[in-house]
């Protein structure tokens, strides 16, 4: 048996975390990655307008399939686009009240794949998975430059702000 390197373990568990979260979410009408933009913009939109770009940003998604996910998710009545008073150009990225009722059933599936995928681990484990994967990420952001610094517990606290699925306050 050949042995995975990184790369193949990292595409095995997304694969495996995407169709989870896909048989989780279908009865609610969305996939995974819908389920995750839908969480990102209602949990960034109280700090100020998200933006298509944004959502490519945060995502690593190529202007057309952040064009995607976003038109299936207007046409679905779960977010709008309005435009910005500062720029008519720019439309921002509003959710809708379909999308605040499906937050709930969203968080919850995001948090359950999230306890399955770590069962087992201390939670010592799980911060150094975070600081490896993140660390990962950096080597293939940076990777011609080759100049890519070792991530700081600070700025690694800072973007996982972006990733981290909180539990819920009731």
């Amino acid at each position: 048996m050949v042995e995975k390197d990184c790369g193949a373990w990292i595409n095995l568990l997304s694969h495996k975390v995407k169709a989870r979260l896909n048989a989780m979410l279908m009865n609610l009408g969305i996939t995974a990655v819908q389920s995750r933009v839908i969480y990102y913009i209602l949990n960034h939109c109280q700090e100020g307008p998200v933006f298509q770009r944004d959502i490519e940003s945060v995502f690593g998604l190529s202007r057309s399939t952040a064009t995607g996910i976003l038109q299936l998710l207007e046409k679905n009545g779960i977010i709008r686009r309005e435009s910005v008073a500062s720029d008519a150009r720019l439309k921002s990225l509003v959710p809708t009240q379909r999308a605040v009722q499906l937050d709930a059933q969203v968080s919850a599936c995001l948090r359950e794949t999230d306890r399955m995928l770590t069962r087992g681990l201390s939670d010592g484990q799980i911060q150094l998975f975070k600081e490896m994967a993140a660390q990962m990420l950096c080597n293939l952001d940076d990777w011609e430059s080759e100049t890519c610094a070792y991530v700081t517990s600070k700025k690694f606290e800072a973007e996982q702000k972006n990733m981290v699925f909180p539990e819920k306050e009731q």
